[in-house]
């Protein structure tokens, strides 16, 4: 069982970016150019490796190797985001990983491709590049061809060797369990499991009972033998659920309108653990966008349109503006799941100014946007 910290440090002090890894210091898959270079190196990664995995590390700074960290991204729909645009599409997993010294909330995004000794290719046009083009790594860049080209396998040795040597062990594991509950959460109430005698999951988080289920709010959920972080919400309330083979997520998101609000469920992760030492994730959008009223929602548009051309304007907003400032990002999004598509556009719109304005109010924009993104690519 591979843990992934160990492996992402291997990469690192391996060797500089080459034709079986890559790095960045953040992804950004919201814009068509950040989607489009994304597409771009899982290409080439794939072509230049027939034979084993090739993997992109986000959240290192390219001169000096420092790892600062990204935010928490859990997008599960992301090879759906592959297969729309790639031929022969790789295999693609992106992990959250641990790291201890990053601030809350913090990880390494580590994106796994696993190829399928086929020839990958753009499906169709996107950003500058065109359908039909092939990509392979030139080194540490990824470069076009326009050429017939033969798969040749040069990595699998050097990648084989780092993945032996990111093996976990028991001292590895115990150390991360005592640190995840007597340290990372010492003032939330926090659980283990063990599964298969193989795989052990912490979770923790403040728990409250509804009627016969049990919650969970400001939660981190992490597969401790891997390093990898599973969920990670300050915003949002959980669901957990386990059995024998299974551990079982469900997440809801708050929704509403003036000051009333209701959780809805969004998404379901089940995690199957086998007795071979391997497991499945599986997960399951199970959304279903309320409906408000069109003349309330009309009001409250055109009220978030107001306060957005204020901040753009840098003209002071009130008291009242400002509780409808922070609920800004939420409205939007019930807007635009009604029926309101030029929302998505204000969101966007809105980035900047929230980024600069109010730290929470930019948490919650980014909380609305990964939402928005699950509900997309499903």
């Amino acid at each position: 069982m591979i843990n992934k910290r160990l492996l992402i440090k291997n990469l690192l002090a391996h060797n500089d970016e080459n034709s079986f890894y890559d790095k960045k210091r953040k992804l950004n898959i919201d814009e068509k150019e950040g989607k489009a270079k994304f597409l771009k190196h899982i290409c080439a990664l794939s072509n230049s490796n027939p034979k084993n995995n090739s993997f992109i590390v986000i959240g290192v700074e390219d001169e000096d190797n420092q790892i600062v960290g990204v935010d928490f991204f859990d997008d599960s729909k992301i090879q759906n985001l592959i297969n729309a645009y790639l031929a022969n599409p790789p295999i693609v997993q992106y992990e959250n990983i641990y790291f201890p010294h990053l601030p809350k909330g913090k990880v390494v995004g580590l994106v796994t491709i696993r190829p399928i000794d086929k020839i990958t290719s753009l499906r169709k046009n996107i950003w500058k590049y065109y359908g039909g083009s092939v990509f392979l790594r030139d080194g540490s860049i990824s470069m076009p061809k326009v050429f017939d080209i033969e798969i040749k396998d040069v990595n699998s040795g050097i990648v084989a060797q780092i993945e032996k040597s990111a093996q976990n062990n028991i001292k590895l594991t115990l150390d991360s369990v005592i640190n995840f509950i007597n340290n990372e959460h010492k003032n939330l109430d926090s659980y283990y499991q063990v599964f298969k005698e193989q795989f052990i999951v912490c979770w923790a988080g403040i728990k409250q009972k509804n009627k016969d289920k049990i919650f969970y709010s400001r939660v981190d959920i992490e597969l401790v033998n891997e390093q990898v972080k599973l969920f990670y919400s300050t915003l949002d309330q959980v669901e957990i659920t386990y059995t024998e083979d299974d551990f079982t997520i469900v997440e809801y998101v708050p929704l509403g309108l003036q000051n009333r609000y209701k959780y809805y469920p969004l998404e379901k992760v089940t995690i199957t653990f086998q007795p071979n030492g391997m497991y499945n994730l599986e997960s399951n959008l199970i959304f279903e966008a309320p409906e408000f009223d069109k003349k309330t929602l009309h009001h409250i548009y055109n009220t978030n349109n107001a306060i957005l051309e204020k901040l753009t304007k840098n003209i002071p907003i009130n008291e009242s503006e400002h509780h409808d400032l922070r609920n800004l990002p939420a409205t939007y999004m019930v807007c635009y799941l009604n029926g309101f598509h030029e929302a998505k556009d204000k969101l966007d719109e809105a980035k900047p100014l929230l980024r600069n304005y109010d730290i929470d109010v930019y948490e919650s924009y980014k909380a609305t946007i990964r939402i928005l993104r699950k509900i997309k690519y499903s």
